[in-house]
């Protein structure tokens, strides 16, 4: 016979096991009142406006398409995002006046309680370094880095004004895509997905290009859901090789063995989903339909070897290679096709001028060559097809650049460039009942600090919401016990742009 302690052991190793097996989920579903059935019903019973007619969550089809709040002037969005910050004295804005300072030590009023990324002691100011015209009949000031962005001026409303209150790279483009500086946030093309679902249910409704070697600063957090179920996340593609990593099916799995095999663990799912009512296992369900979709949509859309030769021209794309033209050619495709958000990174645009290719006059001209003419002929070739008026098209970045030259820990810098300025930069939009030809804020004299026409984060988002049919205060998700929202407390549409 065993002795007492062994007995009591024996017990408490029981006791044990069983605790293990009662899992979170056991107590959610177990729990009194059934917490996770609750919190499913909130999720499901969210609503925009007051009529509570409309779900922005269908448990049977979380990317079915779904009316927005009123009649919005764009049903998609192309957001093109120049990630490292180019300096817009160089692009849009033009600055007459610093170029007469343009080697003079920077007046103490520009550095006195300001805080930089890089800069100490007394920098020298630097004039702009790219001649400047006047641009179509509306008269936008374009910089000559940008010759074919001339063209298509009068389709263009700028943004001079734009401010952030984050000065280094990471917490700046979350600011700008999430609504926050921290990490945890939903993306905008995520909200946009959440609210309006997509057209095409064989493709992604948020799709992600990237472009110039890296990934933005942020990382893939400025394209995830937050708190958003997963299954309105950005889906990344690439314009070599497969274009989301593994489509095909694997060696000894044919198509319908693919199908069978999803069609199983989708049956498992739904049975948990039946249990524990966990929305997360809704999303799971849709990703896997999704995806052996896409085995078959997205490589035919993600193909531009079919076209026409003068597009290619136009673009400049080159088939079989990672371009920034290339992903342009791709968004254009994207949105033809129903896919309801499309983002472009581009990185490599810092111009801290410690190099090279980080020069305001030489490494910002070689990538003004390599996005001038695709983002032009985005424009262009959406207005052919009869897209551009229903298409929404960003030009943006996270941060300005300073007016004075760059000194890194009071050194001059070898070539000439920027520190990074939050106070005032450029942005523009055209399309999707945008008023082209408009200028939008003053700053002061040098590009330093803004006169009127104040733009920020918020006011961008609630825009392009505004454009897809949505009222940014009202397009909510209840998280942590309270509804949150993209534009967080802020943010007001920017009228004087809209057509």
């Amino acid at each position: 016979m065993r002795d007492d302690n062994q007995t009591r052991r024996l017990i408490k190793e029981a006791e044990q096991a069983m605790l293990q097996q009662y899992t979170r989920r056991h107590f959610l579903k177990d729990g009194a009142m059934g917490f996770g059935a609750l919190a499913l019903g909130s999720l499901l019973g969210n609503c925009w406006g007051n009529s509570g007619s409309k779900k922005l969550f269908d448990a049977a089809n979380p990317l079915a398409a779904r009316p927005p709040m009123f009649p919005g002037k764009a049903k998609s969005v192309i957001y093109l995002h120049m990630a490292g910050a180019p300096s817009q004295l160089e692009l849009f804005s033009y600055k007459p006046e610093l170029a007469k300072l343009d080697g003079l030590d920077c007046p103490p009023s520009l550095l006195e309680g300001k805080k930089f990324a890089f800069i100490r002691g007394v920098p020298k100011m630097l004039g702009p370094q790219a001649v400047f015209k006047q641009r179509g009949e509306s008269g936008l000031w374009l910089s000559d880095n940008l010759p074919h962005l001339a063209t298509v001026a009068d389709d263009i409303a700028m943004l001079n004004a734009v401010t952030t209150e984050q000065f280094n790279h990471a917490p700046a483009q979350l600011l700008m895509h999430t609504g926050s500086a921290r990490l945890g946030r939903p993306s905008i093309g995520s909200w946009v997905t959440y609210g309006m679902g997509t057209e095409n249910n064989n493709l992604p409704g948020f799709v992600v290009l990237t472009s110039g070697g890296n990934n933005p600063d942020a990382g893939k957090s400025v394209w995830g859901s937050g708190f958003l179920p997963s299954v309105y996340q950005g889906v990344q593609c690439r314009s070599e090789g497969d274009p989301v990593l593994f489509i095909k099916d694997p060696k000894g799995m044919d198509r319908d063995l693919r199908k069978a095999s999803i069609d199983a663990i989708n049956k498992v799912n739904q049975e948990q989903y039946s249990e524990y009512n966990d929305p997360e296992t809704l999303s799971r369900i849709a990703q896997y339909e999704m995806a052996y979709k896409m085995q078959i949509s997205v490589p035919d859309v993600m193909n531009i070897n079919d076209e026409p030769q003068y597009i290619h021209e136009m673009y400049g794309t080159q088939p079989g290679k990672t371009s920034f033209a290339n992903n342009v050619l791709l968004a254009r495709k994207l949105v033809e096709k129903g896919v309801r958000f499309v983002q472009l990174f581009d990185w490599g645009w810092d111009t801290h001028g410690d190099s090279a290719g980080n020069a305001v006059d030489i490494g910002l001209i070689n990538k003004c060559r390599k996005v001038d003419r695709p983002i032009t002929a985005l424009l262009l070739d959406l207005k052919q097809r009869g897209l551009l008026d229903e298409t929404l098209v960003i030009w943006g970045t996270e941060f300005g650049r300073t007016p004075m030259q760059e000194n890194r820990e009071g050194k001059k810098m070898p070539f000439k460039g920027r520190d990074h300025h939050a106070a005032a930069f450029n942005m523009w939009m055209a399309g999707g009942g945008i008023k082209g030809g408009t200028s939008y804020g003053v700053t002061d004299e040098i590009g330093y600090n803004i006169v009127s026409g104040k733009t920020e984060a918020y006011d961008i988002q609630a825009t392009i919401l505004n454009q897809l049919g949505f009222d940014h205060e009202k397009l909510t998700y209840e998280s942590q016990g309270r509804n949150f929202r993209l534009t967080d407390l802020s943010g007001k549409v920017i009228k004087d742009i809209l057509a």
